[in-house]
């Protein structure tokens, strides 16, 4: 940059020049200074950091890698380039995309899963046909007791009872609920959004719901590849001008 750049003589920028390019506060502009997110910043004789360009767009780059990423991870991609271990920050993108991709896997084989869970009527034959305690359904679904627990507190399970003991009961219909909560606690999904997915089986045997619930997870998905794609995108960028 030549002459006087935007922000001040010299091209210099203040950090309330960072924070309004990045809408954040000037202390936010501080704490990523000193975490590393932004490349080092020489000092005037007074003290003041001297922030530049560069500074600008290390700062667009992180937040546009955190809305893709995570701010975990854009933190810590930014924190590699500015400590030099490119290597190490492209090691990071690598990773994160490996995750999502066995997200999207995982969903897919989830989905099928869980539609052929949906579809087994209380007396199917894959499903336990006598009533059981908490500890074997939990053994059966792979959860913990305390799992099954929370989610009777949430009204999405209501075994029985057993008189004078009080110990609980599930029947099939229940043990088919319960496996179908598992895979889509698995599936990150949460107990609000379960709760109608359960309902609409319940009411009407429809997997309406469940078809919905997994069509929006893949859409968060893409939604965040999407993301993720802006993100390398910046810092692709940002690494061609630091080198150039």
């Amino acid at each position: 940059m030549g002459g006087k750049g935007e922000g001040g003589a010299e091209g210099r920028l203040r950090p309330v020049d960072l924070a309004r390019a990045g809408g954040i506060s000037t202390q936010q502009v501080r704490n990523y200074a000193d975490a590393g997110v932004l490349p080092p910043a020489p000092r005037t004789p007074s003290g003041y950091r001297v922030f530049t360009a560069e500074h600008r767009r290390a700062l667009l780059t992180y937040q546009a890698l955190a809305r893709g990423y995570g701010a975990a991870t854009a933190r810590s991609i930014m924190e590699a380039v500015h400590a030099g271990d490119v290597p190490r920050a492209l090691m990071l993108v690598d990773a994160a995309h490996a995750r999502i991709h066995e997200q999207r896997a995982s969903l897919r084989e989830v989905g099928e899963a869980l539609e052929a869970v949906a579809r087994q009527a209380p007396g199917h034959s894959e499903l336990p046909r006598s009533r059981m305690r908490i500890g074997e359904v939990a053994a059966y679904v792979g959860v913990r007791t305390s799992a099954l627990r929370v989610w009777e507190a949430a009204g999405l399970l209501a075994p029985e009872r057993e008189k004078g003991t009080g110990y609980r009961r599930y029947g099939p219909a229940e043990v088919r609920d319960a496996r179908m909560i598992g895979m889509l606690r698995e599936g990150r999904y949460p107990l609000h959004q379960i709760r109608v997915i359960l309902d609409g089986l319940r009411r009407t045997g429809s997997g309406e719901a469940l078809r919905a619930a997994i069509a929006e997870r893949q859409e968060a998905l893409i939604r965040r590849s999407t993301a993720m794609l802006e993100g390398s995108g910046r810092l692709h960028d940002y690494l061609a001008a630091r080198s150039g």
